[in-house]
């Protein structure tokens, strides 16, 4: 994983808006993401950071603006959803589960090679799951599933990977380990976007952070971007959300 690794140029927003049935939930958000930077998306709940994820990776249709993936298509960007999105209950083992990384390099209609299963396995191994693979999902810990995830992800070997709260109710050791992959990964060359609520940890770890309300607050270095007054800000456009306002005139769902 990583030898021949595409490369790409800023991924850049412009104008962007986006959301469900004609509400944006962000909306005319301009910025770009530069190659091999290390991003931290953060924003009060309900503030668009995963809709703008979303919107990079194509499960979302734009209501205005536009994406500039810098050469890619959505397809070659690894993207880890948030773990409540993801059906534990069907029987499927671990090492199946992490096996669909392969996916975009198959096809619907590719088959398995015994190569694949030993990648898979090798994945697994290196999220700290050695030992794992006939068991089913749903008997998995939440850390232990995001592991999982993880070892899918690094099967897709994107330049570009998008995560949305990989670290959301899942235990310290978890994080600290997934975290480091993390790191790993963006020095092996790849831009990485993380959906962050632990500022600390942003501040540590990011050097790069989008601080969203709906719209960009501000984007940038790290320590010019999470400041109080930007925080403050983003906590004041918060409070002043009406979710039962009418849908947006002009704007097509």
């Amino acid at each position: 994983m990583g030898f021949g690794l595409k490369m790409h140029g800023p991924i850049v927003l412009t104008d962007l808006t986006a959301g469900y049935n004609r509400h944006p939930a962000v909306h005319h958000v301009s910025g770009r993401f530069e190659p091999g930077s290390l991003t931290a998306v953060v924003g009060p709940n309900g503030s668009g950071k995963s809709t703008l994820l979303k919107a990079l990776v194509g499960l979302l249709p734009l209501m205005g603006g536009k994406i500039d993936l810098g050469g890619l298509i959505p397809r070659e960007l690894g993207y880890l959803p948030q773990m409540s999105e993801i059906d534990r209950s069907f029987p499927v083992t671990v090492l199946d589960m992490a096996s669909l990384g392969h996916w975009n390099s198959l096809g619907a209609f590719g088959r398995m090679t015994p190569a694949h299963y030993a990648a898979a396995r090798q994945a697994l191994a290196s999220v700290g799951l050695a030992g794992f693979e006939t068991r089913p999902i749903g008997t998995l810990s939440a850390g232990q599933f995001q592991r999982v995830l993880f070892a899918r992800l690094l099967l897709r070997d994107a330049p570009v990977i998008l995560l949305d709260e990989p670290f959301t109710a899942v235990d310290a050791k978890t994080t600290d380990d997934l975290l480091r992959l993390i790191l790993e990964l963006n020095r092996a060359g790849r831009t990485v976007a993380a959906v962050i609520h632990d500022l600390d940890q942003a501040r540590a770890h990011f050097p790069s952070a989008l601080l969203l309300a709906r719209e960009a607050i501000a984007w940038g270095a790290t320590e010019n971007t999470l400041t109080p007054d930007a925080l403050e800000a983003a906590r004041c456009m918060a409070e002043a959300w009406d979710e039962n306002a009418p849908p947006c005139p002009g704007i097509h769902p």
